[in-house]
């Protein structure tokens, strides 16, 4: 089943899995970071076992490294060195892409030796060198977009890494900062950015955020991750990502708004019933 149509677009290959104008809509799942090899293998399995039931491709992601935080004693991860080792293992196992973020130009080529996807977090989605640097390494690479911008200002972004010649570029929306400790979405957004030229991702756990808000950490309003993931889809985003846990009240990292495993099927069904409704409009 070919996902609805929209404005043009260049289809982004990951691995195996394209995203895109005329192909079916995708996931990006996994944990938020690295809590350990075995937990990560646990995770992929999970994912690749429930997406093959349902029909969905997948992409695996998750962090080494969880830079920002919003105290000095929250848990990073695994770090780079390890992280990236425990991503290769995993990759090679299930035969899952995967996906990762980078932090610093030092970590890109790194990075690019074992994934099949860079991602630019929000807070440095304007950071010129990185988004340079990310584009060189031919890799695809996700964007996404800052909590402080607007999707006019988005172009601005994207011309950075397509300068460098790599077209393979996906767009996330993950909400707006409005006011203190508080997220919105703009459903606009998404056909605004597609108009650009490149996939839109929407991410439907971290738009529902509530930034610092617990003081020490972020909390989340995870009951309305379907909520927000099915007005994505409908209004016509090309994939979804969704940090997934099987026990997100114990998570070291995002709890608040990780999806739990075990719902996810439920959720992906409707996902895809909605996607394939929106392709007769």
């Amino acid at each position: 089943m070919s996902h609805r149509k929209g404005p043009p677009h260049r289809p982004v290959s990951v691995g195996s899995v394209t995203v895109g104008a005329g192909h079916p809509l995708a996931l990006i799942a996994g944990p938020c970071v690295i809590e350990g090899e075995d937990h990560l293998l646990g995770v992929a399995e999970r994912l690749q076992e429930i997406c093959g039931r349902v029909g969905i491709p997948v992409i695996l992601k998750s962090s080494y490294d969880k830079a920002n935080r919003t105290s000095l004693a929250s848990f990073r991860g695994p770090g780079i060195k390890r992280g990236l080792e425990f991503l290769r293992r995993v990759r090679e196992k299930t035969g899952l892409p995967v996906l990762t973020d980078v932090h610093d130009v030092s970590q890109v080529t790194l990075a690019a030796e074992v994934v099949d996807a860079l991602q630019i977090p929000a807070f440095l989605c304007r950071q010129t060198d990185l988004l340079l640097a990310a584009g060189q390494s031919g890799l695809a690479v996700n964007v996404k977009k800052g909590q402080f911008l607007s999707p006019g200002e988005v172009p601005r972004v994207v011309e950075k890494v397509v300068s460098t010649g790599n077209h393979r570029l996906l767009i996330t929306e993950r909400g707006t900062s409005f006011g203190y400790n508080n997220l919105v979405v703009d459903m606009r957004a998404l056909p605004m950015m597609r108009a650009i030229g490149y996939p839109v991702v929407f991410d439907a756990t971290h738009s529902l955020q509530l930034p610092g808000g617990t003081g020490v950490a972020s909390g989340g309003l995870r009951e309305y991750v379907p909520h927000l993931a099915r007005a994505a889809v409908a209004a016509g985003c090309d994939a979804i990502f969704m940090e997934v846990h099987p026990d997100p009240d114990r998570a070291p990292s995002d709890g608040a708004t990780m999806w739990p495993l075990g719902e996810l099927e439920a959720l992906l069904q409707s996902l895809l019933r909605i996607s394939a409704a929106a392709q007769d409009r």
